[in-house]
């Protein structure tokens, strides 16, 4: 059944994302002391119950890119069912926010007044924002959580006014494929989100850095549902500003370790940096399925097999990482994406049989025994998986300490021959038996 969609709009730095946060109960939009913060929508979902837009204060638009910002607003109003307008309630009511009210009251939609920051000493009286025509303003607190119970409950009233169910809260746990893609700013992330998506969801502008939040949305591919994360790009460390550069970052980490599989986006018409290397590296770190994404390859003159040579060379260490030369303009290889994310999650969840692993051990051990010192050598006695997303393996054996390292890059060659372990990072652990 379709949820509800509540949209919540309002002015620059009124505390729209704090409230976002507090109602999804988890801080997936960017808080900051600066005005503006958010520009793209950011989506979230209250427990089955309806669908929460935070979008970015409205003002008058001073550019191109500030009318792209204007537009997803305007998006989500028409979108969503109900409308909360979150106002600072230290400050008065101006010009500014009598247009939003208008703009809201416009709609049709049923619409609420949240005269945020109540817990302040210089809020100001409810009757100084009755001018705005909305009835029974409800004064909140993002910060100390102040009426937001009986918010909660009032939006649920409200939308059950208009026909819908609002019990359903989610009871079994989210099957859907996370996929998330991660990469420098510029690289084409949210142009391939466009693309995957099919709708104009992102901001995309020819500006560096346009995505702050992670931009999400679901859709179905052969049955099953995908949930895209769009993040924002990350530069070297010590080229993050101080504030919102740096929260982005951090969501880029946080997207990283919720999704399922991340499409590290690499553009072809430039050099491979050690920032790219970097991420990919965090990808396996945090045991995700992983695609190198080849981006702009319309714009890209280079052969072919230039490109894969210096992939092959500068990320050499993922060798199991599937490559996809993509663009996001002509849609080359886009679905492919959705196909290798489907493999690579199946075999992020493959259990092995003990039987079937210890019979690849012993046939390894007999063609290429381990070194070890002069009377000493390693001996691995048997193996057993003992986890999946991703999968681990243990090999129990004694005077273990002394495996070369290349030995256990020898077991793992060997395990990804038998196994389609495309993309899929593996773990071992090697313990001595007694």
């Amino acid at each position: 059944m379709k949820l509800p969609v509540v949209a919540i709009i309002g002015q620059t730095n009124a505390g729209k994302s704090s409230l976002f946060n507090r109602l999804v109960r988890k801080s997936q939009a960017i808080v900051a002391r600066e005005a503006g913060t958010t520009r793209d929508n950011v989506v979230g979902k209250v427990e089955n119950q309806y669908i929460l837009i935070d979008t970015a204060g409205l003002k008058e638009a001073e550019d191109e890119f500030e009318s792209h910002i204007q537009d997803q607003i305007d998006d989500a109003v028409n979108s969503a069912d109900m409308i909360l307008i979150a106002m600072d309630s230290t400050k008065y009511p101006n010009h500014d926010d009598k247009l939003i009210a208008k703009k809201a009251l416009k709609s049709g939609k049923p619409t609420m007044l949240l005269l945020n920051k109540a817990d302040l000493g210089d809020a100001l009286p409810e009757t100084e924002f009755y001018s705005l025509g909305i009835k029974d303003p409800l004064r909140v607190s993002a910060t100390t959580g102040v009426n937001l119970n009986e918010l909660r409950g009032k939006i649920l009233y409200e939308l059950k006014q208009l026909g819908f169910n609002t019990n359903n809260k989610a009871e079994k746990e989210d099957d859907a494929l996370k996929i998330a893609l991660i990469g420098r700013p510029n690289v084409g992330k949210s142009s391939l989100f466009n693309s995957l998506a099919k709708k104009q969801q992102a901001i995309v502008a020819n500006l560096s850095g346009t995505t702050r939040d992670i931009n999400r949305t679901e859709l179905k591919y052969k049955g099953q549902t995908i949930e895209l994360l769009d993040t924002a790009g990350l530069r070297k460390p010590g080229k993050r500003e101080v504030g919102i550069e740096k929260f982005s970052a951090l969501r880029s980490l946080a997207a990283i370790e919720e999704a399922d599989v991340c499409c590290l986006l690499i553009d072809s018409t430039e050099p491979h940096s050690k920032l790219d290397q970097s991420l990919a590296g965090e990808i396996v770190k945090a045991g995700k399925g992983i695609i190198l994404v080849v981006t702009k390859t319309d714009l890209e003159h280079k052969e072919t097999d230039e490109i894969l040579d210096n992939l092959e060379y500068d990320f050499n260490f993922v060798p199991f990482a599937p490559v996809v030369m993509t663009s996001s303009l002509t849609g080359k290889n886009v679905t492919k994406i959705f196909e290798l994310a489907q493999q690579i999650d199946k075999a992020r969840h493959a259990e092995l049989k003990t039987s079937d692993l210890n019979k690849l051990l012993m046939d390894a051990v007999a063609s290429h025994p381990p070194a070890g010192l002069k009377n000493t050598h390693p001996k691995l006695r048997y193996m057993v998986q003992t986890d999946s997303c991703p999968p681990w393996f243990v090999v129990y054996g004694s005077n273990l300490s002394l495996l070369h390292w290349s030995y256990k890059r020898y077991l793992e060659r060997r395990l990804r021959e038998a196994y389609d372990f495309t993309g899929t990072p593996i773990f071992f652990s090697f313990r001595n038996r007694d």
